[in-house]
């Protein structure tokens, strides 16, 4: 049996910003994932420099031997149409990333323990301590471990048929010379497609070699077929190569403002996306997924106890930050579907909607000052 003070389940940029932000705290900490790193992770891949600016990455350092494609623009329409492009000027307002490097470099810079390639098997309650597997026991435990997180699972209700889940397929492959020179997607401005219904979009991202396609649906039912009929229509037009991989993976995740999730429990919370965090507009993740785990580091360090109550303030700062759920709103006047989708038409061929909302606000979140550490 060994004792740790923190036991973090998942090993990616959420679990290891926690032990990151602990690292001057004393604690002993053990991160626990079920696969070793480097490893594929299912994700379009790109950061904002604000995760950049609380994580204290140097751009430079990160760059000299990772994929990091600064991202000057967007093309953005809504499938059927024509798209719009906007640039943002000289400043990269985005970078895209591989988040089998993103994550593995955010893990190696955390000296703590850690055993990769160790499921989850059991979690026990003893005397005030968790039990994992039977192997490692702590006061505190941290999920982290994504939509599917076991400690999700332990402390709710989920991850299960009862939530609404996003449901995305993806993609990611470098190509050949002959694929990259007729592949029409630039790399520094990436293109998002939206469903005609608007329950998701596609993403075609291009970092330097690597190409990156997928697309995701609050709606799950005939995914494939959505995502099959933008895959060909960007092959007719000659954005993508018509010779491209056809194995796409796929995952899920939850928009915060339709999660039900607890966040916390006695001894025991979550951060990231096991807890339901990404944004609800774009279903970006990583961003929140930083952010829960800075400030899970800064109220950890506070408390007396990990008693539910104790953790009550973190599940508030949560609130604090990214709002509350719809679930705690009260309900208003709303438009019909048919209305939405004609006006959404209109403002996708809008320069100033597409550049002011759907990027700025919804994607980059540019009116949010970035959280740092401590």
């Amino acid at each position: 049996m060994t004792d740790y003070d923190l036991i973090i389940v998942g090993g990616g940029p959420a679990g290891s910003s926690l032990a990151w932000a602990l690292r001057d705290s004393g604690k002993r900490l053990l991160i626990i994932d079920k696969q070793t790193f480097p490893r594929d992770k299912t994700c379009a891949g790109w950061v904002t420099p604000a995760v950049l600016d609380s994580l204290q990455v140097d751009r430079h350092d990160y760059a000299a031997s990772n994929i990091m494609q600064p991202i000057h623009g967007f093309r953005i329409g809504m499938m059927g149409q024509d798209a719009v492009e906007n640039d943002h000027g000289d400043k990269p307002v985005s970078y895209g990333i591989r988040r089998c490097e993103f994550d593995d470099y955010l893990l190696s810079r955390v000296d703590v323990d850690k055993a990769l390639g160790t499921g989850v098997k059991t979690i026990e309650r003893q005397e005030g301590q968790w039990l994992i597997n039977g192997e490692y026991r702590a006061p505190l435990l941290v999920g982290a471990g994504g939509h599917f997180c076991p400690v999700a699972r332990h402390l709710g209700e989920g991850p299960g048929k009862h939530e609404t889940a996003v449901a995305a397929k993806e993609i990611e492959f470098e190509m050949n010379d002959e694929q990259a020179a007729r592949c029409g997607v630039r790399e520094d401005i990436p293109e998002l497609w939206f469903c005609d219904d608007l329950k998701g979009y596609a993403w075609v991202f291009r970092k330097g070699r690597y190409l990156n396609i997928g697309l995701g649906r609050e709606d799950n039912h005939r995914l494939t077929d959505h995502l099959n009929a933008f895959v060909d229509e960007m092959k007719a037009k000659g954005r993508i190569p018509d010779d491209m991989p056809s194995r796409f993976k796929g995952h899920a995740y939850l928009l915060y403002e339709h999660a039900d999730r607890p966040l916390i429990g006695d001894g025991i919370m979550l951060i990231g996306d096991a807890a339901g965090l990404a944004y609800t507009q774009s279903g970006e993740g990583i961003r929140p997924a930083i952010e829960s785990a800075l400030i899970a580091a800064d109220i950890i360090q506070t408390l007396p106890d990990y008693s539910t109550s104790s953790l009550q303030s973190y599940a508030t700062a949560i609130a604090q930050r990214f709002g509350l759920r719809s679930a705690d709103r009260k309900s208003g006047w709303d438009l019909p579907e048919w209305a939405k989708t004609r006006i959404a038409a209109r403002l996708m061929r809008s320069h100033w909607f597409t550049r002011h909302v759907v990027t700025n606000r919804w994607f980059l979140h540019t009116e949010v000052p970035a959280l740092k550490a401590g």
